[in-house]
């Protein structure tokens, strides 16, 4: 998927169907020239329904058509014939995707089942029809009741990527180098902070055709969490991995300061997020001999508080123990 079409966010403008009209028909026949009512009821409006879809991983196919409107109810007819329901309207979205009312940013539901379908504008119900009104003191009346206008709803969809491991790092720390050779994914890369401006998602292949899927997301810088740089546009996407994993590279000045940073941004934005698995990968390891790298170790083996390993994207180094480090992470 190139970046253009991945599309998190859309705001969208839905109105279901107003129920149908109830009869206010008498009943007259050849022989019958004076009968009771039997006018029917109106037909309930149609509803405007969200509908999980696993296919759907972004909301492209909202991006340029934004408004919706489900069908009306039919009017009631002679003979208690009552009026067929309005058309319902479904809006697929991918799983994971939030559903805010965008007058108030108030959370109404989210989406995160298969097939899953929420009402989001209910329709009008149908007006009674006469027959409803007949008594022994009005025998014949010649009213009935209109339908019930439809809803006018303006949301906000809000897509959070389902993914099993997140990538965590500073800007050109290497995370889509890393998602090209764990995954088939064709992130861009570049030498150049903040190459990446919207989530990627890979499908990493492990043993026995078993795999997980891995997200790349934008390089978080310090302030993130009060809307600096990217901000809330991304943070959100790391909500939903059950594992993160932190990038930093091996040419880093302090790399536990920076793991701090990082961490202190996610407490900051949502303090769930210390509750996820953590691993943290050093990255760039090939620019380091074996007497830097055992130096590193020793230091880093007193101040890291998390488990860590050296990979090289580049060289192929750790790759496989990271595949199998995370693979035991997410099953344990």
């Amino acid at each position: 998927m190139t970046e253009g079409n991945f599309v998190d966010y859309v705001k969208v403008h839905v109105t279901s169907g107003k129920g149908g009209q109830g009869s206010a028909h008498l009943r007259r026949e050849k022989y019958i020239t004076k009968g009771g009512p039997d006018g029917g009821d109106g037909g309930r409006g149609g509803h405007v329904i969200l509908r999980g879809n696993p296919n759907l991983w972004t909301l492209h196919h909202l991006k340029f058509k934004r408004h919706f409107r489900a069908g009306h109810g039919e009017h009631g007819s002679k003979q208690t014939s009552t009026g067929a329901d309005g058309e319902d309207v479904f809006i697929e979205v991918p799983l994971g995707t939030v559903i805010r009312d965008t007058e108030t940013n108030d959370v109404l539901f989210e989406i995160t089942e298969a097939n899953e379908e929420r009402i989001i504008a209910q329709g009008g119900k149908g007006g009674l029809g006469n027959a409803h009104f007949k008594s022994p003191t009005n025998q014949t009346p010649r009213y009935a009741q209109p339908g019930l206008p439809g809803e006018e709803v303006h949301i906000t969809l809000e897509m959070k990527v389902l993914a099993d491991v997140g990538l965590v790092g500073f800007p050109n720390a290497g995370k889509s180098t890393l998602l090209s050779v764990v995954t088939a994914a064709k992130p861009k890369i570049a030498d150049y902070e903040f190459t990446t401006l919207k989530p990627n998602l890979g499908i990493v292949e492990y043993r026995d055709y078993q795999t997980f899927v891995m997200a790349d997301i934008p390089g978080i810088i310090e302030g993130a969490a009060e809307g600096k740089g990217l901000g809330h546009y991304f943070l959100r996407h790391i909500e939903r991995n059950s594992t993160l994993l932190f990038l930093i590279p091996a040419d880093a000045d302090d790399i536990e300061k920076q793991y701090q940073i990082l961490l202190d941004e996610l407490r900051r934005y949502n303090p769930e997020m210390l509750d996820k698995d953590r691993l943290i990968a050093i990255s760039k390891c090939d620019m380091l001999d074996d007497e830097l790298k055992a130096e590193m170790k020793a230091q880093l083996d007193k101040t890291l508080p998390v488990e860590y390993m050296f990979i090289s994207s580049v060289a192929q180094q750790g790759i496989t123990e990271l595949k199998d480090k995370l693979w035991k992470m997410l099953n344990d």
